[in-house]
């Protein structure tokens, strides 16, 4: 019998979560190994099943397992992955890992910390992996409880807050898509969500408008994303969560939007997608541009990278309904790309607000003698979130740019690529001021003595920068991976 893999990749941070939480007289040191150990190991599996994943297979699914789960609603404990949902699993493990040491300093109720983050990491797998559109749900609303108690009791500022605020957001969008899945169960009969995929929903007796499923899903998608307007839980979140949770939330939870309106939306409803694709690219262009505006007149730090993420995420959908293969293919690239760099990002900003204790710009200032370290790579994140050549960002941003450009999919969709355009010039902007109002200028007498990048910091940093410069360089380890888990709805 075949090994399982993506069950093993699952499951093992919810058993290392289990433990953590139920063994008792573990110390805090213990919990934190446990911890590594476990996210480690799945870690190590993610990049084992990349590796042997077998590229000359098309668009078919690997490492399937399926077991009937409810027989009377015909509902399967049915996981997979293909091009499209495997470079997200290792991103998610990845970062999953990482976090591990960017939460290295966390002592007040330890156990209860690394349980939630665990359990987070467990839930987002599920999503990438699941075939079965009962699953996802499943998955999707389990990363609800550990966000909450995360932002809730280890955040700062108005943490309570925020964490209802998320909350709220996030249930108000799974109660759409549950009204999705349950209208594309009555008019298919099916939750597998490949089988329905490959029909194509017109090949079924329509029960309700597809445009009305598709809708009704892609709310929910949206607001995970998040899309303009439904974004503005996402800056509280952020600026209150623990720096981890942050770079779990940026690298990985955002991206369960962009992936389920390619894998749902897109591919069940191509018709639909087309049919209002102007609306969404609009969306996808004020958000890019009212992103990068917002962004230069916020003075927190990670508040200030928050809304970078609002702007990068229209990229995102802008790839995404452009509907081209090349412009999905950089539109996945870019989920991958912000994820590791936004990830860095956030886990830079954490590492001065730990060691300076401060997070307003205005108060910041003359940090790069002292920080040597985290002025370079604090820099390479900001580089490569504007763009860079040769970062994982400027790859990503072109071939969106180009795919989206040449798209035939509504006249006027050229119009509407030139103006987010000029997204990345403003992007441009607020990276280096936000990088000189924090590290140059006069230096600050009161911030002489602060530590540098610590040993186990340094695991997290040099990890993210070899991620972002090897996707960089030869991108192509990715993009050919995901153009074979991609729809075909426009050449």
């Amino acid at each position: 019998m075949e090994f399982s893999y993506l069950s093993a990749i699952i499951f093992l941070p919810f058993l290392g979560a289990i433990l953590i939480a139920f063994v008792p007289g573990l110390s805090d040191g213990l919990i934190k190994r446990i911890a590594a150990l476990f996210t480690l190991v799945s870690l190590a599996l993610a990049i084992y099943i990349f590796v042997i994943f077998d590229r000359s297979a098309g668009g078919v699914i690997q490492f399937e397992e399926k077991i009937s789960w409810i027989p009377a609603i015909n509902a399967y404990y049915h996981v997979g992955v293909d091009g499209l949902s495997l470079p997200l699993v290792l991103l998610t493990a990845f970062l999953g890992f990482l976090v591990i040491p960017v939460s290295w300093s966390v002592h007040e109720r330890c156990r209860e910390y690394f349980a939630w983050l665990l359990l987070l990491e467990g839930s987002i797998l599920g999503v990438f992996a699941s075939l079965d559109l009962l699953l996802f749900f499943l998955f999707w609303e389990i990363e609800v409880v550990p966000m909450y108690f995360l932002i809730s009791i280890w955040g700062t500022g108005r943490r309570d807050y925020s964490a209802i605020k998320y909350v709220i957001y996030t249930l108000f969008g799974s109660a759409f898509m549950m009204a999705g899945i349950l209208s594309l169960y009555f008019t298919t009969g099916s939750l597998d969500m490949v089988a329905i995929g490959a029909s194509g929903i017109e090949s079924f007796r329509v029960i309700f408008p597809a445009a009305a499923m598709f809708f009704l899903l892609i709310t929910g998608f949206a607001i995970k994303l998040p899309v303009f307007p439904l974004h503005t839980w996402l800056p509280d979140a952020h600026t209150d969560a623990p720096t981890a949770v942050s770079v779990m939330l940026a690298g990985a939870l955002l991206k369960m939007g962009g992936y389920g309106m390619i894998r749902i939306c897109v591919t069940i409803f191509p018709e639909v997608a087309k049919q209002f694709a102007p609306l969404l690219v609009t969306l996808a262009v004020i958000g890019v541009l009212y992103g990068a505006a917002v962004t230069f007149r916020q003075t927190d730090l990670k508040r200030m990278i928050a809304y970078s993420s609002v702007s990068h995420m229209g990229f995102v959908l802008l790839g995404i309904f452009a509907l081209t293969k090349v412009s999905m293919t950089g539109a996945a690239l870019q989920m991958f790309s912000h994820g590791i760099v936004t990830g860095l990002m956030f886990a830079m900003a954490g590492l001065v607000m730990h060691n300076v204790h401060e997070r307003d710009l205005g108060k910041l200032g003359g940090l790069a003698r002292q920080m040597p370290i985290a002025v370079v790579i604090f820099s390479i994140g900001g580089l490569a979130s504007l763009g860079l050549p040769t970062t994982s960002g400027f790859v990503a941003e072109v071939m969106v740019y180009l795919g989206s450009f040449a798209s035939p999919v509504f006249p006027g969709i050229q119009v509407a690529t030139l103006l987010a355009v000029i997204g990345i010039v403003v992007t441009a902007g607020y990276i280096l001021w936000m990088i000189m109002r924090v590290f140059y200028g006069p230096v600050l007498e009161q911030y002489n003595g602060v530590a540098d990048a610590n040993n186990i910091d340094k695991i997290y940093m040099f990890s993210l920068v070899i991620a972002i410069m090897v996707v960089g360089i030869y991108p192509a380890v990715l993009t050919d991976v995901f153009q074979m888990g991609l729809p075909v709805v426009l050449p």
